[in-house]
């Protein structure tokens, strides 16, 4: 199986109505180009550092309106479209990173909410405490889309072997990573971890980016990825600049993959130090 994908990249504002302005028409390209299933990065309907700011424009998922608006600009397009993930507000009050697939009638086929929380001092000063604001998901999701299965991860989940581990034994093929990746961990990790998650699992991995200097003052790496199951890397944004990348996947390549290197079958139980 064949299909186009494409991934979006970003820098987006402080705003939901500013975002939603931003990534249409780079949707909208995506489509252009071809793509049946079109990604997001990490934070698509706002980025706001200031928990303060950002704390009172969070909806619910059904009232977000970049979600809404993006579920009905899949429909006029007939695509897949993964919101790589939307800040949004949880029944219980409490905020969360979720990622959203869409199908191309405009309807939400699957969500999951980031594991991992972000929580860390940089050697640049910069701090990051995700787990202040966003309450943690606790499990792993995989979703279909026309006969590739996915596996749902964002950002800082790379950073975690087992999950992709977890998915690949699930049945995906195409693992998903958006992100809004920091600069100085960006041009250190950022390639390498991606291909690392690719090689070992033999799987796909599309990593859609924001990129550059935002209003709320941080800076993200940008260089949107996608990576075949072999490790190489197939198609990149060499910039940080809001863009649109498109490559077409042969889901072979993972059967490949898997035959040559049967690490998902050749695992064995042991006993920890």
């Amino acid at each position: 199986m064949t299909f186009r994908v494409a991934l979006v990249q970003t820098r987006t504002p402080a705003t939901h109505a500013a975002a939603l302005a931003h990534i249409v028409p780079l949707v909208r390209e995506a489509a252009a180009g071809g793509a049946a299933f079109i990604l997001t990065p990490e934070g698509s309907n706002i980025l706001e550092k200031n928990r303060d700011r950002l704390l009172p424009q969070l909806t619910l998922l059904a009232d977000d309106p970049v979600v809404n608006g993006l579920r009905t600009l899949a429909a006029e397009l007939g695509v897949w479209l993964d919101i790589g993930s939307a800040l949004v507000r949880r029944e219980d009050g409490k905020a969360a990173n979720r990622q959203v697939l869409i199908n191309p009638r405009g309807e939400i086929t699957a969500t999951y909410d980031k594991l991992h929380m972000f929580d860390v001092d940089l050697p640049t000063g910069e701090t990051a405490r995700e787990s202040a604001t966003y309450e943690p998901g606790n499990r792993a999701v995989v979703a279909d889309i026309d006969g590739a299965r996915l596996g749902l991860t964002i950002c800082y989940d790379m950073r975690f072997p087992a999950v992709y581990r977890a998915l690949a034994t699930a049945g995906a093929k195409v693992m998903t990573i958006p992100a809004a990746f920091t600069r100085p961990t960006g041009e250190a990790h950022w390639e390498v971890l991606l291909r690392a998650r690719a090689i070992e699992t033999g799987s796909f991995v599309l990593a859609a980016a924001q990129g550059g200097f935002h209003e709320d003052g941080r800076g993200t790496w940008g260089h949107s990825t996608i990576v075949a199951p072999w490790g190489e890397v197939i198609a990149r944004l060499d910039h940080d600049e809001p863009g649109v990348l498109i490559a077409d996947l042969d889901l072979a390549e993972a059967d490949k993959a898997r035959a040559a290197i049967p690490v998902l079958t050749n695992a064995r139980p042991f006993v920890g130090p």
